[in-house]
């Protein structure tokens, strides 16, 4: 089989670890089916479509709808939308996780902006006549519960894309373009234990008030988030292993 291309946005050494970690675990990845590029680090490659099964977009600290942005997030925003051509173009899978919405939906003109962040906490997610039918969601619930915190979320989608699935704060929380890219607002590499290490590493971050850690923690272990947003990493590599 051909590798799963995933390409990390965060900064943080240990979150770049966890999340790569984490997609493997729950797309049933074994070492050296799934391989990293850190795209804040340096300029990325040229992806060359027969190298790989399909790729997966990482979530991260920039915002697309940022106002200001350095000239690092410029060039990976710039990179990553090639990326996105080259998958289109090509008919490379591509799944886009929480910052990958915001790449793929500012790169082929909907609209990312900050009127349905979400803080850090567990959604109700529920797919809509097309999700339920798409084998992403092959054996997910029609309405799942799954983690989100995003400060920015797509407002419009993109022309001639499809939206698999809402939720009520914040109403695209996936569509698709073609038949082979996806993006997910909520994140189905994280269950409870692994968000916490994520939100201990982010407690700074804006995401949420640090002072209500404990409690968003509590909740998060009683919001009955179980398996479900981690079949859809598995059904990507499933659908799409080559």
């Amino acid at each position: 089989m051909k590798p799963f291309l995933h390409l990390s946005i965060r900064d943080h050494d240990e979150a770049v670890a966890r999340e790569f970690d984490s997609i493997a675990h729950f797309a049933g990845l074994r070492p050296g089916q799934l391989v990293q590029l850190r795209a804040e680090q340096a300029p990325l490659p040229v992806i060359h479509p027969d190298d790989y099964s399909g790729i997966i977009i990482g979530g991260g600290q920039y915002n697309t709808s940022d106002e200001v942005k350095s000239e690092t997030q410029r060039r990976v925003e710039a990179d990553l939308g090639q990326i996105v051509d080259t998958a289109l173009a090509s008919q490379v899978p591509l799944l886009g996780l929480c910052y990958g919405v915001g790449i793929v939906t500012q790169h082929l003109g909907g609209l990312i902006d900050r009127t349905y962040g979400e803080t850090t906490s567990a959604v109700e997610v529920t797919l809509t006549e097309h999700g339920r039918t798409d084998p992403l969601f092959e054996g997910v619930p029609d309405t799942f519960m799954a983690f989100t915190g995003h400060k920015e979320a797509c407002s419009r989608t993109p022309n001639d894309s499809v939206l698999l699935a809402t939720g009520t704060a914040c109403p695209v929380q996936s569509y698709r373009v073609g038949d082979r890219a996806y993006v997910t607002q909520f994140h189905p590499e994280l269950d409870v234990e692994r968000l916490v290490e994520r939100m201990v590493i982010y407690r700074n971050a804006g995401y949420f008030d640090p002072d209500e850690f404990d409690t968003l923690v509590e909740a998060a272990r009683g919001a009955g988030v179980n398996e479900a947003p981690g079949r859809i990493l598995r059904n990507f590599v499933e659908v799409f292993a080559r």
